[in-house]
């Protein structure tokens, strides 16, 4: 008799996949063909990105490895702190300060034979959009709305939308959202052009609580008011001019210093360096459990979504584990007039109008109001704001008509990425712009929505 303990053969490892990949059903998408090769063919061709190598992601790794993906991607910018010890469970004490996704990544690979995870240590908005077009499905295992709604923009650009205004749906590309708040979470399906995206349901995400300015400057009482105050006020008295970088290391513990002296002047006590980033960042405090939840929903609805062996969820789960447990599906209504899951926004423009002009539209355009746009057709750049290199290798092209830079195409699509306001702060976002061409012949004249000319 085996040991509990031994590893699986590779057949009993699989056993419940296969069982799933080769049975027909009631519940199977159209296109479902049970076969016993489906595993193989979905780990030697499905490419995964997952979004976050957080408490979240490390579970999302783990499972969509034990879920037969083999070809995945992880993306972090963060770095282990002590403090993640507790619940992200593929790092250790040794760990601390090195890299999120590539520990992780690593772990995972070692622990599942035959995966394969490539880790990227920076920014999401770091990677150019060919980068996301390869995947065949995202996972987002995020703490913040606004990365949330930057990956959301990013892959409804790829949508596609005929002459009609419906959606193409071979260009669709899905992405299954995961969230955790202490003890409750959700688990959600975005199919673009079908489902409702990020966007459609912003209004989900409560407003972050805000503390009077009056209370922080003259009255504070708690440490949170002591951090705000640090954050609020003290840093552009000192810092006159010089943006505040919460992802910076730098940043972070000068807040810190400073909250702790506000704190002791008024004889407040609890102020922590992780209370700070929480407060700073918003920060919810995550249970393990939780995160394995919800993790388990997200990784077997990107399994039905790519596989086909299984309806998915519609579409949108929530977990509350606070009083015994509950879950609950509600099937939420696409916004059809969407500025991001959309046919989008549409801008008429004469074909002698400059990509200088356009950029400067979409400052004025009151649906945008985009500053500092960077512009991209069909993966080539027109014009980027940054690194300095691109900026100097695009900058000729402000001088040029637009019709020309988009080869004479009387109606096409182009993408912006640039910063918008989002909840009084300035965000990074990606925007799908449809351009067509005043008085040629061809062009799309049918306007849904106001537009500005040029």
């Amino acid at each position: 008799m085996a040991s509990p303990d031994a590893e699986p053969t590779e057949p009993e490892r699989w056993r419940d996949l296969d069982m799933l990949l080769t049975r027909p059903g009631n519940l199977v998408a159209a296109s479902f063909d049970p076969n016993p090769t489906l595993r193989d063919l979905l780990g030697s061709v499905v490419e995964v990105l997952v979004v976050g190598a957080g408490g979240l992601g490390c579970e999302l790794l783990k499972d969509l490895a034990l879920s037969g993906f083999k070809k995945l991607h992880v993306i972090d910018m963060d770095t282990i702190d002590v403090s993640n010890l507790n619940r992200q469970f593929l790092f250790r004490v040794q760990d601390v300060g090195k890299s999120k996704a590539e520990v992780a990544a690593k772990r995972v690979m070692e622990r599942v034979s035959g995966v394969n995870i490539v880790p990227h240590f920076c920014r999401i908005e770091d990677k150019e959009l060919e980068f996301y077009s390869q995947f065949h499905i995202i996972v987002l295992g995020l703490d913040s709305i606004e990365a949330r709604s930057y990956i959301n923009s990013v892959a409804c650009g790829f949508l596609e939308y005929d002459s009609n205004d419906n959606p193409i749906p071979e260009t669709a590309k899905p992405m299954v959202d995961g969230g955790t708040e202490g003890f409750k979470g959700h688990a959600r399906v975005i199919i673009p052009g079908t489902t409702p995206c990020f966007e459609c349901n912003i209004w989900l995400f409560p407003p972050q609580v805000k503390f009077p300015l009056c209370t922080l400057a003259e009255t504070p009482r708690t440490a949170a008011h002591c951090i705000e105050y640090a954050h609020l006020i003290k840093w552009d008295e000192v810092h006159p001019g010089k943006p505040f970088d919460a992802d910076d290391a730098e940043h972070m513990q000068w807040i810190y210093s400073e909250a702790l002296k506000r704190a002791e002047l008024f004889g407040i006590s609890g102020v922590t360096y992780s209370l700070t980033q929480g407060v700073v960042k918003n920060i919810i405090p995550a249970i393990a459990s939780t995160n394995a939840i919800i993790s388990a929903a997200c990784a077997l609805e990107a399994f039905k979504l790519v596989s086909g062996c299984s309806k998915s969820v519609s579409n949108y789960l929530t977990y509350n584990g606070l009083e015994g447990t509950h879950i609950k599906v509600t099937e939420f209504v696409r916004d059809k007039d969407c500025l991001v899951c959309g046919p989008g926004t549409r801008i008429e423009l004469d074909p002698s109008s400059t990509l200088s002009e356009f950029i400067k539209l979409l400052e004025e355009h009151p649906a945008l109001r985009m500053s500092k746009a960077s512009v991209t057709h069909e993966g080539n750049n027109l014009y980027m704001q940054s690194p300095e290199v691109l900026e100097q290798m695009t900058r000729s092209n402000l001088s040029i008509p637009m019709f020309e830079l988009l080869k004479g195409v009387p109606c096409t699509t182009v993408h912006a990425t640039g910063m918008t306001e989002n909840n009084g702060k300035k965000v990074s976002s990606l925007r799908k712009l449809r351009v067509a061409f005043k008085g040629v012949e061809g062009a799309d004249s049918k306007m849904d929505t106001t537009e500005e000319s040029t």
